[in-house]
């Protein structure tokens, strides 16, 4: 069975004012929704995308009801769709829907997603056209019976590869590549399924976590950079898989370990297996799980992310002192690395920024003068903490500079006589080709301008990033020691991969 939740039409919004920034001028908000902004559902700011999530349960007689609050632990890393597929007795069922879990769900069309084995996912938000065909998990028909795939990641040769198979005669349902994935799998001359998985897995080049369920196995990969977090739970007998550790947290699960970069996992009747589907490449995580996607209770590749912003918070405050009054972070990425910056420089950490949860996607039209001060429906600078106070505002980023501009007058417009802004990631000058759906290189401010003409144009006293050493070392080693490593392309251009299609920027998922 296959459901979706329909869409309403949203209103059109005449034409967006524009904010200055620097010699550039940028729209409020690009969406139909007043508050959508730039850069999807993340409202008036300009963070990055994020990715999406992945969960699976191997071997529990709830395991829709796992994937359920999986995904709600998991919910940050996507809003714009949600999807569980189980099995039982070689019968697949599955539910997809637009929206959040908690709104594509409910006891209704939970209750027949019966079985013991599931995958489920949530796919991260763009700002233009939401489309259920690309909702996941995916379920084809295959010449061994039905399968399904959820991805986390990005294929970067997965254009190249589709107009190859449609050469061949391959017709695209979607626009994702998961498909192209389940069109080399079908095209495989193996007949055995885990064989045929191999295979397809040798001819995609990128970041991927790919979780696939057919009649009676689960399988799952990584790519051979380990680029996308991807970990392994015990329930009692059962297997997890998921995104981030959170996720078994959540369902009480007890984290097992990392899936290992290269390595093919099989759960069936004979039980738990491993193998190289190829050869490990250079490690490399990416740094921004632990800069900003991941939530803060989670580990991956056993360093705690809370732990690891507070790091980079210290070191920020060694690199880049600065005499103030009050540190303050902003929402909610943020807060780990200025509690970091406070601890270490003995300046009080104030919640000098509060950020409003419970801001929709539909508000009505207001009057001109309200949309321009649209950013304080998401944001407000709390007047009695910074009013006549230098303050320290650390971020973990700086994307296209909107956000931060927008940020450091509200907290002038609330009294504070100096901001000084303190990023805990060193400057972001190139796009993702892994599965973060970032901009072109030209709209990214630091690409394009020094660190004083970025000063000048977010409005601050003073602004310093965190170097590429610092973040390194505020990471840590993994579990791998002294061959953990990190990708950190998008500060330093040096992808770990060969990069075959420039045009791949994003998610596997659009």
């Amino acid at each position: 069975m296959s459901n979706g939740i329909k869409q309403s039409k949203a209103l059109k919004l005449p034409a967006a004012p524009l904010v200055n920034l620097g010699d550039q001028q940028h729209e409020l908000w690009t969406g139909e929704y007043f508050n959508e902004g730039v850069g999807g559902h993340g409202g008036l700011f300009d963070k990055l995308n994020e990715e999406c999530g992945v969960f699976g349960v191997y071997g529990h007689s709830e395991a829709s009801s796992l994937c359920y609050y999986g995904l709600h632990a998991l919910q940050h890393r996507g809003q714009e769709s949600a999807g569980i597929c189980t099995v039982e007795d070689g019968k697949f069922n599955y539910y997809r829907g637009m929206g959040l879990a908690k709104e594509v769900f409910t006891n209704e069309n939970l209750s027949p997603l019966t079985g013991s084995t599931a995958i489920a996912h949530v796919r991260y938000s763009t700002a233009g056209e939401s489309k259920l065909a690309n909702a996941q998990p995916l379920v084809f028909k295959y010449r061994e019976g039905d399968l399904a795939i959820a991805t986390n990641g990005n294929l970067d040769n997965a254009n190249i590869i589709k107009r190859e198979l449609e050469r061949k005669g391959s017709i695209f349902q979607t626009t994702s590549d998961t498909e192209v994935l389940a069109h080399l799998i079908a095209r495989s001359e193996h007949d055995d399924i885990v064989d045929a998985v191999k295979d397809a897995l040798t001819q995609v080049i990128g970041g991927f976590a790919f979780l696939i369920i057919t009649k009676d196995k689960l399988i799952a990969a990584l790519d051979p950079n380990g680029l996308r977090p991807f970990m392994i739970g015990r329930l009692g007998d059962s297997y997890l898989f998921a995104s981030e550790s959170c996720a078994f947290d959540a369902v009480g699960a007890t984290y097992f370990r990392d899936v290992q970069p290269g390595e093919l996992i099989v759960l069936d009747r004979d039980g738990f297996r491993s193998e190289q589907f190829t050869e490990s490449g250079r490690r490399a995580i990416c740094a921004m799980e632990y800069i900003y996607f991941a939530r803060p209770d989670s580990d991956i590749d056993t360093v705690n992310i809370h732990s690891a912003r507070k790091r980079m918070g210290k070191r920020l405050a060694m690199e880049a002192f600065v005499d103030a009054d009050v540190v303050t972070g902003v929402p909610d990425s943020s807060i780990s690395a200025a509690i970091g910056f406070a601890e270490q420089t003995g300046i009080p950490y104030e919640l000098g920024l509060i950020k409003n949860r419970y801001t929709g996607r539909t508000f009505i039209i207001p009057s001109q003068e309200l949309r321009e001060q649209g950013v304080k429906m998401k944001l407000s600078a709390v007047r009695k903490v910074v009013e006549g106070k230098r303050v320290v505002m650390i971020d973990d980023s700086i994307v296209r500079g909107t956000t931060s501009l927008r940020i450091v007058n509200l907290l002038r417009e609330a009294g504070a006589t100096e901001v000084h802004v303190r990023i805990s990631s060193p400057p972001f000058m190139n796009p993702c080709y892994y599965g973060i759906d970032t901009p072109d290189r030209k709209e990214l401010i630091a690409a394009m301008n020094s660190i004083e003409e970025i000063r000048k144009a977010i409005n601050a006293d003073s602004l310093h990033f965190l170097t590429k050493e610092g973040l390194l070392d505020s990471i840590g080693q993994g579990s791998a020691g002294s061959q953990s490593g990190y990708c950190t392309a998008c500060f330093d251009n040096t992808y770990p991969t060969e990069i075959v299609d420039v045009t791949k920027v994003g998610c596997a998922c659009d």
